[in-house]
């Protein structure tokens, strides 16, 4: 064979051999494509007439009609699998060096020539869009509103009951519609009236109670929101007790439970006030006056809301509206109020319970420590605050009450109380005891007492959360400051067992209430036979009802 036929052989092998990845124009330098850009025509050229570059160029033209994704370096490097590792014979051993070794890790500059044609992408390559989900919506400003079949439902039982659309209803009218359609109390009756009335023309129409209550979304929210958006006023985000005021009002006024009030103005006012005081404190754990949503929801005033509108004897609704427990807490502020001035000063709460208070414990109530008195009048405090004082000291389990004593237990406000500070209080009360020839206890003796009834966490004090832990925290204050209670708590009275055992439901506050309650009945009714006649009375020894 004849050395110019071996050498186009040669060139024809080399030329099918050609290892496609070198005719990328990163793998040429910068310096020879401008010196000369012939080469790169000629290389490009040559890698067009190669078999794989033909199937490569036909499969992606197909894969693009077809709509498929294409990838044109996957299928560059498939074609490009067999024959990778040989060198073109265009690059000899005489005229060029080889190339350097390729490691799996790759050079930076390797690195960034292959990573650049997916990082560019090709012209060649279909993006196909990801399918967009569409996320139902989940925050409605004025409420979820109701479903078709719901709304056909509600607007059903409306037109049933607004019997003329044109003239509308009256607010004596409306109580139907409150029970009925909205599913609330009948004392709330009034305040949903004028909600929707806003005018002021004493009548609601169907159309606008359908605009408020149905397309105002009311019908979907729960019952808390139901009665905190008709209660509040317009732009607040919370409820004072003047929100109460007329739903209290209009309890009194149609509940069959408390018809004997309703030529007493007076004690009218007095029992709404008492209700409010009660709902707050037992409520309103932040104390500042401004009842939010979260908190109506948490506590029970919407059940015993509902139960006063089903129960007809007002005293067996315990929570906030009984009667009687207005009677007893009313009662004792105007036996210690001698000048019923409708204030309340040291010497007069010290006689509280006959004289059970320490002296210490009644300056730091004065103090203002555990509340800030509403009274507006220096060193007195008023009836609201008397309130909330017999409430926390009457049940010691509440966490209200809780609160209220441990503040004054912490002398210095730094969150604990100290062997030292519960010593400062309950120094007093082993002089008492000491006075009324009681054989005395030793604080080293209470301290180990204490420790053992609440189980701090830590032995040299204790937090709030620890007396929030135990059911025997109440005691803790009674040993320190109420002396008739710590001895009936030593002596454990077995008729108080008794009637633990008896109710086990039944707080500390409404076993107190219902005693007192008998207990002042029957000296009313002894004062009323001593007089001699019902229909002459003394003003000065006139009880308050």
């Amino acid at each position: 064979m004849s050395l110019s036929l071996k050498m186009e052989i040669d060139t024809a092998e080399d030329v099918t051999c050609l290892d496609p990845e070198l005719l990328q124009l990163p793998e040429v330098s910068t310096f020879a494509l401008k010196t000369s850009p012939q080469l790169v025509e000629d290389l490009f050229s040559q890698w067009l007439s190669l078999p794989e570059s033909d199937n490569l160029v036909k499969s992606l033209i197909d894969d693009a009609k077809t709509g498929a994704a294409v990838n044109a370096c996957a299928n560059f490097s498939n074609a490009n699998a067999v024959g990778s590792n040989s060198l073109p014979s265009m690059f000899s051993s005489v005229s060029a060096p080889p190339l350097s070794p390729r490691s799996s890790s790759g050079s930076p500059r390797s690195s960034r020539q292959k990573s650049s044609p997916s990082a560019l992408g090709s012209p060649l390559k279909l993006v196909s869009e990801p399918m967009k989900q569409v996320i139902p919506q989940f925050y409605f400003q004025n409420g979820y509103p109701p479903t078709k079949e719901l709304k056909e439902q509600y607007i059903s039982k409306i037109n049933h009951l607004f019997d003329n659309p044109l003239n509308g209803l009256k607010i004596n009218e409306f109580k139907t519609v409150t029970k009925e359609v909205c599913n609330l109390p009948s004392f709330l009756s009034s305040a949903l009236f004028r909600k929707i009335d806003i005018d002021c023309v004493g009548l609601v129409t169907r159309d606008a109670f359908i605009k408020y209550w149905v397309d105002g979304n009311m019908l979907t929210m729960d019952i808390s929101s139901q009665i905190f958006e008709i209660l509040k006023r317009p732009g607040c985000r919370h409820l004072t007790q003047i929100d109460f005021k007329p739903v209290v009002q209009e309890l009194l006024a149609t509940h069959p439970g408390l018809k004997f009030l309703r030529n007493t103005p007076e004690f009218q006012d007095r029992y709404a006030e008492t209700v409010i005081y009660r709902i707050f404190y037992t409520m309103n754990r932040s104390g500042n006056g401004s009842l939010t949503l979260r908190e109506l929801k948490r506590g029970e005033l919407i059940s015993a809301m509902q139960h006063a509108d089903e129960e007809e004897d007002i005293n067996k609704v315990l929570r906030y509206f009984s009667y009687e427990h207005f009677y007893v807490i009313y009662c004792k502020f105007w036996e210690l109020d001698i000048d019923h001035d409708f204030f309340i000063n040291r010497e007069n709460l010290i006689k509280y319970g006959n004289h059970a208070l320490t002296y210490r414990i009644v300056d730091r109530i004065f103090s203002e420590t555990p509340r800030k008195f509403t009274s507006e009048v220096e060193g007195k405090m008023g009836y609201e605050d008397f309130v909330y004082f017999m409430l926390s000291e009457e049940d010691k389990s509440s966490d209200p009450s809780l609160e209220y004593w441990f503040k004054c237990i912490d002398l210095d406000g730094n969150g604990v109380l100290t062997p030292n500070e519960m010593q400062f209080f309950y120094e007093e009360q082993l002089h008492r005891m000491e006075c009324l020839a009681l054989e005395p206890v030793l604080f080293e003796d209470i301290l180990c007492q204490i420790i053992d009834m609440i189980s701090p966490e830590r032995e040299d004090c204790i937090t709030l959360r620890d007396l929030k832990g135990s059911k025997l925290s109440g005691n803790v204050f009674n040993i320190l400051f109420n002396l008739h209670k710590f001895m009936a708590f030593e002596t454990r009275d077995p008729f108080l067992i008794r009637q633990e055992r008896e109710d086990p439901t039944s707080t500390e506050w409404d076993r107190f209430a219902h005693r007192e309650y008998i207990r002042l009945s029957m000296e009313e009714d002894v004062e009323d036979a001593s007089n001699g006649s019902a229909d002459v009375w003394d003003e000065s020894l006139e009880a308050p009802f």
